[in-house]
């Protein structure tokens, strides 16, 4: 449901996501404008919740090992 097509595309989004956290603090300095901005970024890079992302991951890495098991593939 919320699995990326690959763990690393997921890390990445991740990372991106934790960034404009970090952005949404530093920036509440320059006004409540930039740093809402900033936050709901980084909601929609995490689908939602950090735990939202987190059970993202678990799909990503679960539906990667099902692939690998197949014959043939």
């Amino acid at each position: 449901m919320y699995c990326s097509s690959s763990v690393s595309v997921h890390l990445l989004r991740g990372a991106a996501a934790l960034g404009l956290i970090f952005a949404a603090f530093f920036l509440s300095s320059y006004g409540v404008v930039w740093s809402a901005i900033a936050f709901v970024g980084a909601i929609v890079l995490l689908r939602g919740c950090p735990m939202c992302w987190l059970m993202g991951l678990f799909e990503t890495i679960q539906q990667k090992g099902r692939a690998s098991q197949k014959p043939g593939g």
